[in-house]
């Protein structure tokens, strides 16, 4: 069993909709990841032991969903070095505006990289994870450019709606 790179993680179960788009991305890259819910407002003593032992147990980033008040990918940061992909989750309110504008005004010292609100911010915090990891894989490398290059031809063979006169 390889040992979990990168850890996926939501404030609430709720969350799992727009998360699950990590997910299937580090599954399509065979990436050894975990999904866990770890509440910043529910469960703070969980989340700061998940974060304080993430380095320790190996970790290479963690994608950190959050809706609401959005503080899970900050406090996340704030006690650990490994990096944190932030993905603000849509609420029923704001749309996520409120998710997007707390993670990005992270103060100096606490950086969490932002990706954007939903299901395509959570596929392409996993991007970037696999990116990170790439960096140091010369086989996930190539598999990351054919999944770009697959993404570039899908784009180029779009069919258009007809002209209209």
């Amino acid at each position: 069993m390889k040992p979990i790179q990168i850890g996926v993680v939501m404030g609430s179960s709720s969350d799992w909709e727009t998360m699950q788009h990590a997910v299937q991305i580090l599954e399509q890259f065979g990436i050894s990841h975990e999904a866990r819910v770890v509440s910043a407002h529910r469960m703070p003593d969980d989340m700061f032991a998940y974060a304080e032992a993430a380095a320790g147990r190996g970790l290479k980033a963690i994608i950190a969903g959050a809706g609401g008040a959005a503080h899970l990918p900050g406090m996340i940061a704030a006690k650990t070095t490994v990096p944190v992909l932030g993905v603000p989750v849509a609420s029923r309110h704001l749309q996520g505006v409120d998710s997007l504008h707390s993670i990005v005004q992270m103060p100096k010292g606490i950086p969490v990289a932002t990706f954007a609100i939903g299901t395509a911010g959570a596929a392409n915090a996993a991007l970037f994870a696999v990116a990170l990891l790439a960096s140091e894989s010369p086989e996930l490398r190539q598999r990351l450019e054919a999944f770009r290059a697959e993404q570039t031809e899908v784009a180029r063979n779009m069919a258009l709606p007809p002209a209209t006169a």
